[in-house]
């Protein structure tokens, strides 16, 4: 079956790497999940939630892996993505660049590998993105606990064309 619309790259990339976008999420609390000021998006801190429902809980080096918590932050990261395409009323080809992501950890005391964490956030937006808009400033900053118990937290900043 042939569409009468061309996908643009970026639906393209999620399409090749069998990513589905969920709808944005709600805020938990009392925020919004976005804010767009000029030609920037800040985009809420993402959990690792999926059909709604929060996916993954614990901490990284007692009952998670780094491997687990790096699909966590792979999840949200999709997470960003679909608050970001609803900011711009479904046109990911408008993001110019990855501004900056700020990943969080619920780590164990003694764990030291919050990057390797946060580049399952990172690599991600890369393979979609490509390395000219992907690529990005980050933190990756290790808490003792987050939200609802969850393991990763990911926010963005991310600029788009008006």
């Amino acid at each position: 079956m042939t569409s009468s619309f061309e996908l643009n790259s970026i639906e393209k990339r999620l399409v090749e790497l069998s990513i589905i976008l969920p709808p944005a999420a709600k805020p938990a609390a009392n925020y919004v999940p976005y804010v767009v000021l000029g030609d920037v998006i800040f985009i809420s801190g993402q959990i690792p939630m999926v059909d709604g429902k929060i996916a993954h809980r614990g901490k990284v080096g007692d009952t998670i892996t780094v491997e687990q918590a790096q699909g966590m932050a792979r999840l949200c990261a999709i997470n960003v993505i679909a608050q970001a395409k609803a900011a711009l009323n479904g046109d990911l080809s408008r993001i110019t660049r990855i501004v900056r992501l700020g990943g969080f950890v619920n780590a164990a005391d003694d764990f030291k590998e919050h990057s390797a964490v946060i580049n399952g956030a990172s690599d991600l937006m890369v393979n979609i993105f490509g390395r000219k808009i992907g690529t990005h400033a980050r933190a990756a900053v290790g808490c003792s606990s987050l939200p609802f118990g969850v393991a990763v937290e990911v926010e963005a900043t991310i600029a788009y064309r008006k």
